[in-house]
C-alpha cells in the first residue's frame, strides 16, 4: 500500500492541533512560523517571538503588511487585539525564564534521547545561526519539533546519536515529520500517529533511531 507525505503546511497544521487554549507559544525561525496561519479560531493562544512581540496573528492579506509587524524570521505579521511590543532582551527573559508553555522549532537532527541539533551541520562552508535557539530548547516547557523525515539525500534525521553539534540535550518532547508523529519518552520513541498507508516496518526501515509502536497499545 502506497502513502502520500504531508506538505509542509499539513505538517503545521498538525502542529497546531495539539497546542492547547491558553498557551504561550514560540514559533521557531523557518518552518515553525507555518504553525502561525493554522491556529484554530475557537483558541486564544499567545504567540511570542524573540524580536519583541506577545499576541501576534497570521501572515497579513497581500498588500496590508506593515514593516514594523515582524516575526524573529523578518515575516510579516499581524496584531491580535492585546499585543505587545517589548525590547528583546525582556523576550530573552521570557524565553529563559521558564514563561513559555511551548516552542516549536525545526531540525537538522532530533536523537532517540530527545537531543536536538538545529543551527548547524558543521560543514565548513556553512553559516551557523543559533539565534534564540537554545534559549528556547532550555526555556520552554515543552518543545515540538518539525521537520523533514529524511534528508534530501534519503539519511534518516532521527538518529541514535547527533552527529551535527548541539542545540539543547534531552529538551524535545514531540517530533513531527512529513510521515508521523512520534513522543520522547524515558523508555524511548512512541510512534503515536503514521500518516493513511505507511506501516510501522517502513517507518522503521527510514528511521536510523529505534521505535516503538504505540499505536498498536490499548
Amino acid at each position: 500500500m502506497s502513502y502520500i507525505k504531508l506538505s509542509r503546511e499539513q505538517i503545521a497544521q498538525r502542529v497546531a492541533q495539539d497546542i492547547p487554549n491558553g498557551a504561550y507559544v514560540n514559533l521557531g525561525i523557518g518552518l515553525p512560523t507555518k504553525v502561525g496561519s493554522f491556529i484554530p479560531k475557537d483558541k486564544e493562544i499567545f504567540l511570542h517571538s524573540e524580536n519583541g512581540i506577545l499576541a501576534f496573528g497570521p501572515p497579513p492579506e497581500q498588500g496590508q503588511e506593515d514593516d514594523e509587524l515582524i516575526n524573529a524570521g523578518k515575516e510579516y505579521v499581524t496584531m491580535q487585539i492585546g499585543g505587545a511590543f517589548f525590547h528583546h532582551g525582556d523576550s530573552f527573559a521570557m524565553m529563559r525564564g521558564g514563561h513559555l508553555d511551548i516552542c516549536v522549532l525545526g531540525a537538522f537532527q532530533v536523537a532517540e534521547n530527545g537531543d536536538l541539533a538545529n543551527w548547524h551541520t558543521g560543514e565548513p562552508d556553512a553559516i551557523p545561526a543559533v539565534g534564540g535557539a537554545m534559549d528556547l530548547a532550555v526555556g520552554a516547557k515543552k518543545v515540538y519539533v518539525m521537520m523533514d523525515h529524511v534528508t534530501k539525500n534519503g539519511e534518516s534525521k532521527i538518529v541514535q546519536e547527533l552527529s551535527y553539534p548541539a542545540t539543547g540535550l534531552k529538551c524535545v518532547d514531540r517530533i513531527y515529520t512529513d510521515l508521523c508523529v512520534i513522543d520522547v519518552t524515558s523508555e524511548g520513541l512512541n510512534v503515536i500517529e503514521t500518516v493513511d498507508g505507511l506501516s510501522f516496518e517502513v517507518l522503521q526501515h527510514l528511521t536510523e533511531a529505534k521505535l516503538m509502536n504505540a499505536m498498536t497499545r490499548n
